[in-house]
């Protein structure tokens, strides 16, 4: 049991963490995977618990050069491919028709199910704590770290804190002349966090990332377009993914 020691304004909790991996997306849920996979106790500390490994904008994995970092990432023992193995629903090798050089497996994903997965496989491991708040601040004392205080006032300790916040940080969403404050459609941003490390003599700033508008079917003449085929033989992206049993299911 975790005991709570009253922190002036805040809760303090008495155990301390080996790692604490703040923002539950890719990079987070990599972060906190491999981690605790290596037999650290470890905290991963999410906005939304609904929408750990959520595809937000593309429903596919790889692609030319990114293909090759999921490759990366297995080889490291890592999640994307083996979720993206088992929740692809068409996979191609794109470039085919240069150079193996500039080849690159891309797959698209049923983008629930690999949420899904993404999900289960952390919730099962042993060492891995999974909470829904937002990270206000860092802690900080003789310049180092030793955790992070909550947006409702927690206080959780760790010598090693990894920030994946992706686009919540002041985020700003803009819809045609419409603009609120958002990290994506839907999700509030995390107002504070920012501040603590610009206030820690981090220099922040601003990245553009557009999301294209969806076309309702009705309004497609698919007749005029070229079908995109998958590939006859699949390329897993996952190194010891058994093609046959996949494709037996």
């Amino acid at each position: 049991m975790i005991k709570i020691q009253r922190q002036a304004d805040s809760f303090r909790f008495s155990k301390k963490f080996d790692v604490i991996v703040v923002g539950g997306g890719h990079a987070g849920a990599e972060a906190a995977f491999i981690t605790a996979k290596a037999g650290l106790n470890v905290l991963l500390i999410t906005m939304n618990l609904d929408t750990i490994g959520q595809m937000s904008c593309n429903p596919s994995i790889g692609g030319v050069a990114k293909g090759h970092i999921v490759r990366e990432i297995d080889a490291l023992g890592g999640l994307m491919g083996k979720v993206i193995d088992k929740t692809g629903i068409h996979f191609k090798m794109l470039n085919r028709s240069r150079g193996p050089a500039v080849w690159g497996p891309r797959a698209q994903a049923d983008k629930k199910k690999y949420q899904h997965l993404v999900k289960w496989y952390l919730e099962q491991m042993p060492k891995l704590s999974i909470i829904q708040d937002s990270v206000s601040s860092l802690l900080i004392e003789n310049q180092q770290v030793y955790g992070v205080r909550t947006g409702r006032n927690f206080e959780y300790l760790s010598d090693v804190v990894i920030l994946t916040t992706g686009t919540f940080l002041r985020g700003k969403i803009h819809v045609g002349d419409f603009t609120h404050k958002a990290g994506r459609f839907g999700d509030k941003s995390e107002e504070f966090l920012s501040l603590s490390l610009a206030d820690l003599g981090f220099e922040t700033g601003r990245l553009k990332t557009g999301t294209p508008p969806r076309l309702h079917a009705d309004t497609i003449d698919f007749e005029r377009l070229t079908l995109q085929e998958p590939d006859n033989h699949p390329q897993p992206l996952a190194f010891y993914t058994n093609t046959k049993e996949k494709h037996r299911g």
